[in-house]
């Protein structure tokens, strides 16, 4: 499993948002300049988050963006599922597996015990934890 530059993107953005929030909307010119991404390629991620409801979004003078949660509410694993689709390292260890083989495979809890990792690992740290800088949640030394 690899996480693109959109999922990296999208943590760097919304740490980007909680630390810069105040009463007012950031403009998205604003976060690209800081972040040194492009600001069409920073709309494509911003808009998901705008569906799920984690980012408001307002237009016009005085627009831009915030987020809609606390940081400590919105999850690493959420982020990243939203913008990769899959944390899975294998696609039978995925939400729906379908590998004829999984019931005479021996790797099967392999992996499945693997994706668990994984998903507990990224749920255990929120936006709020990666503005602090510190570790939290398990060890896994993998």
């Amino acid at each position: 499993m690899t996480i693109s530059t959109r999922g990296r993107y999208a943590l760097r953005v919304l740490i980007d948002m909680a630390e810069n929030q105040r009463d007012v909307y950031i403009p998205l010119k604003d976060m690209a300049a800081r972040q040194e991404i492009s600001e069409k390629y920073l709309e494509s991620i911003i808009k998901v988050f705008v569906k799920e409801q984690i980012v408001t979004a307002v237009r016009g003078k005085g627009g831009g963006y915030r987020l809609s949660r606390q940081p400590e509410e919105i999850s690493v694993e959420e982020v990243l599922l939203l913008t990769e689709g899959t944390l899975s390292p294998v696609a039978c260890a995925g939400a729906s597996p379908s590998c004829r083989r999984m019931e005479d495979c021996r790797t099967t809890a392999l992996w499945q015990g693997l994706n668990q990792v994984i998903h507990e690992y990224l749920s255990s740290y929120s936006i709020r934890d990666l503005m602090a800088g510190a570790g939290c949640g398990y060890d896994y030394i993998i």
